[in-house]
């Protein structure tokens, strides 16, 4: 559904490129989302035979709680998901009992509501916490009493960003094997779904992080920013292959965390490894959307305002060290990527199998991107080592395991952590975090670049060593 009526001027429309929307350029997109509720509502009441009372009650005039009711991001959660189920099997829309949070400094004031109970919440993508409990609540509210001083304080455009837009948290249960998770529906507007957050930093980044995805769904409403392709590649942010718009979402979400980083990096290592890692992803994926055919000529602009932001922060100092290990964070996530996704089919294998045997050069061959079935990267652990180190944390693993490639990988002591690596993927030729390793480490290029060529043919020959695999695979080819 696009809604014709509201448009930008090429100024607004630049500043809301680079994630420096104004306070006009906001208000328009919440006239937008304010117009698709409504069409949304119409749509739901033409579905049912009569009239039902919170329809009538929305519909009784300009008051300002009626308005505030229509244009708030549960009832367009609500209306959506009715559209898809039918009208009739959707509960009335829930009363809005949330806890009001509301947070001020410097004369800037945020007002959300933390949302515990509406049943549609679970329609935001994660599984919804149980109500909070009065600890879980001063927990909520302290943190973001924090975290809107320090982002008012610091951060003021982004303040001002978020209170233009956040009207909705929702707590969700945790995932055991994260930090934190956090979530946006294109249907909630202004709505957040996230776990307790461990600190007010944490909480500033994750609303920063995902006010930017609302942002850009109400932008994706008024402009068509990318091609209808069903082409989907590498996302520095995710471990699925992702298609061009959830690129796009990835680098503008991100262009506001590495802004935040930014303002903190000559006075923390943490937040100039954050503030390295996630300039470089920004601008190597909004390059490629650029250089590829996905974007069109309104999504052009967009992403060149993005790229005119954030490249001249690739040229700000960073400590050469935390630089380094930035640049071994992306390529680890690169590497793993490829792993998960990426396979050689068995023609190839045959061929580079056939090629072994009889002594020649390896053959070129073209990898193949396998279905994804939800299953995310096994391990992390070397970006957990990288964090470590840099907060000045015990960077052993758990229990004592390993042989010190990962951290031989994190000294930059190429060539223990390969011969490691080697002993590892000698005993398991299909642990995917070693193979990455090895990749991270190796002198040959062409390992470097395609680790699942290389896993490919060391399990198809198994008595081969996996350090004569690596060199013939390296070797350049004759002719």
């Amino acid at each position: 559904m696009t809604v014709q009526p509201f448009r930008l001027g090429d100024a607004a429309f630049a500043a809301l490129g680079a994630g420096r929307p104004s306070g006009d350029t906001l208000g328009a997109l919440r006239r937008a989302e304010l117009s698709r509720h409504l069409l949304l509502l119409r749509e739901v009441r033409r579905g049912l035979p009569s009239t039902p009372v919170w329809y009538a009650e929305s519909a009784a005039g300009d008051s300002g709680s009626a308005r505030d009711w229509i244009a708030d991001p549960m009832t367009g959660l609500w209306a959506a998901e009715a559209l898809r189920r039918g009208p009739s099997a959707m509960p009335a829309p829930a009363p809005r009992n949330g806890h009001r949070l509301t947070a001020s400094h410097d004369g800037l004031t945020l007002s959300v509501r933390l949302e515990d109970t509406d049943p549609v919440r679970a329609h935001l993508g994660l599984v919804p916490s149980a109500p909070v409990t009065p600890e879980e609540l001063a927990h909520w509210r302290s943190c973001l009493e924090r975290a809107w001083t320090l982002l008012a304080g610091e951060h003021r455009p982004a303040a001002t960003t978020l209170a233009g837009v956040l009207r909705v948290i929702v707590p969700v249960r945790p995932d055991p094997t994260a930090d934190g998770i956090s979530a946006t529906s294109a249907e909630a507007f202004g709505a957040v779904a996230m776990s307790a957050p461990p600190d007010p930093v944490a909480l500033a980044v994750g609303l920063l992080h995902e006010t930017q995805h609302s942002v850009l769904n109400a932008a994706g409403l008024l402009f068509d920013l990318v091609e209808p392709d069903g082409t989907r590649g590498y996302s520095p942010w995710r471990d699925d292959p992702r298609p061009a718009f959830g690129v796009l979402h990835g680098a503008y979400a991100y262009l506001a965390v590495t802004r935040f980083w930014r303002g903190r990096a000559r006075r923390d290592r943490y937040a100039g490894f954050e503030f390295a890692r996630w300039r470089t992803a920004v601008a190597e994926a909004a390059s490629g959307l650029r250089d590829s055919c996905a974007l069109t000529p309104a999504g052009d602009r967009f992403v060149s305002a993005l790229l005119d932001e954030v490249r001249p922060w690739l040229a700000e100092p960073v400590d050469p060290e935390v630089e380094r290990l930035a640049g071994l964070a992306n390529a680890d996530h690169r590497l793993r990527w490829r792993l998960r996704n990426l396979r050689v089919g068995p023609v190839d294998t045959a061929r580079l199998v056939a090629a072994w045997r009889s002594g020649r050069d390896a053959p070129e061959v073209t990898p193949l991107q396998v279905p994804w079935s939800g299953r995310e990267l096994a391990d992390g652990s070397r970006l957990r080592l990288v964090k470590a180190l840099l907060k000045g944390e015990s960077a052993a693993p758990p229990g004592g395991r390993g042989n010190g490639a990962d951290a031989a990988c994190l000294r930059g002591a190429h060539g223990s952590a390969r011969r490691a690596y080697e002993i590892d993927l000698e005993v398991d030729r299909g642990n995917d975090a070693a193979w990455a390793g090895l990749a991270l480490v190796s002198p040959h290029p062409a390992v470097r670049a395609r680790p699942e060529v290389m896993r490919a043919v060391a399990q198809a020959v198994p008595e081969a060593p996996i350090a004569v695999l690596a060199d013939w695979l390296g070797k350049p080819r004759r002719g």
